[in-house]
């Protein structure tokens, strides 16, 4: 069985709201039949009836999402009710998850035409109970919010594996002696680069605003800060810690998606492709160190691909925290920090957890196909311990 050429013909993405922003009103299932349908339009060649399957990755599922948000999202775009939908979680790195899978999908022959995304409205993501163990309880019950995090956690796991995402990345700020010196001056980097790219209109080509919603461009740019500004913010997860909430991504609502096709599916589509799918990877690290999960993924991806670092034109990484950034790009010493998120990052764009990695590998589609010409990668850290890295060359 011969393996088949997976291209990205199209990506999308809302505007990336603030938590109780001015997406808080959308359901993520809403967030989710808006990008899908987006993509539909943008390519009136293809008759929709084509598309095999789309695949969302979704963090949380426990609310509006309703466990399949894909199978929602292609009924309320109106699409054909005879496309599948299937959702995927692989937490932080779920969105490049679906698109992985979706592309392996067509490269077996098992579809020819395929949507893959993401969506996450962490606004909404809702308080739940854990069902308790005799009928009618009379006490009070624990509630945990879906949002971000450990909930209702295995007592059977370490204690050193459950700390929460914040003092991971104060491990890796230790483990790299990483200052807040240098976490500061990465995420004012990030929003400069990301406010740059919005007044050079680089995010025209992608961004789709949601319907009657005031929102236009990502809502966390802070185009104005300064170093004195960020070196006033109190440390979130230690008293005398480096990690604030001015270093850190913020909690955000939003949607992605992609177009992938094989060679028949793109000539139905009558576009030109933007990128094709090279190789990915996805790996494990202690959960604890999750923010170096990209380090491995990235190098067995490129390997896979047969790249190195210095065949790179552009490479979208995943800002979860700036020390968890930073501390990959001190592990890969051959890279060019100067290649790493050139339109800005999460810690200014955002962070909705089941959107980032299609955005991200949307974002990585768009510059190669700007440049005419390159290779590419998207990567990701994931909670609780693991990597995801995905290779595009155009």
């Amino acid at each position: 069985m011969s393996i088949r050429d997976v291209y990205i013909v199209d990506a999308v993405r809302t505007p990336i709201g603030k938590f109780g922003g001015a997406l808080a009103g959308v359901r993520p299932d809403d967030l989710a039949a808006h990008v899908v349908r987006a993509l539909v339009d943008r390519t009136p060649d293809l008759d929709p009836a084509r598309i095999d399957d789309v695949v969302l990755g979704d963090a949380n599922g426990a609310g509006e999402d309703n466990r399949d948000v894909a199978r929602m999202a292609v009924l309320l775009a109106g699409l054909p009710v005879s496309v599948p939908g299937v959702t995927v979680n692989r937490l932080c790195g779920s969105g490049l998850e679906a698109v992985i899978q979706a592309a392996r999908a067509i490269a077996l022959g098992d579809a020819s035409v395929a949507i893959a995304g993401g969506v996450e409205s962490m606004t909404r993501a809702p308080w739940v109970v854990q069902k308790p163990e005799r009928t009618f309880p009379a006490g009070h019950q624990q509630m945990w919010s879906t949002t971000l995090g450990w909930r209702m956690t295995n007592p059977r796991m370490p204690e050193e594996w459950t700390v929460s995402l914040g003092e991971g990345a104060e491990l890796i700020a230790d483990k790299h002696g990483i200052t807040r010196e240098a976490q500061d001056a990465f995420a004012l980097a990030s929003h400069r680069k990301a406010a740059a790219a919005w007044n050079a209109g680089l995010y025209d080509g992608e961004v789709v605003p949601y319907p009657d919603v005031d929102l236009t461009r990502d809502e966390c740019i802070r185009e104005s800060s300064t170093p004195e500004a960020m070196a006033k913010l109190k440390p979130a997860f230690r008293p005398d810690g480096t990690v604030t909430a001015g270093n850190a991504s913020p909690l955000n609502d939003g949607a992605a998606a992609l177009l992938l096709v094989d060679e028949e599916g793109l000539r139905a589509t009558g576009r030109e492709p933007l990128a094709r799918i090279r190789a990915s990877a996805v790996t494990g690290i202690e959960p604890h160190l999750f923010g170096l999960g990209p380090v491995d993924a990235v190098q067995r991806a490129l390997a896979k691909a047969g790249r190195g670092f210095g065949d790179l034109t552009t490479f979208e990484l995943n800002e979860a925290f700036a020390a968890q950034a930073l501390g990959c790009l001190a592990e890969w010493p051959e890279l060019d920090p100067a290649l790493v998120n050139p339109r800005g990052g999460a810690i200014a764009l955002g962070h909705p957890l089941g959107a980032s990695g299609a955005r991200l590998a949307g974002s990585v589609a768009h510059q190669l196909a700007a440049a005419g010409s390159g290779t590419g990668l998207a990567a990701l850290c994931i909670g609780v311990g693991q990597g995801i890295a995905l290779v595009l060359e155009r």
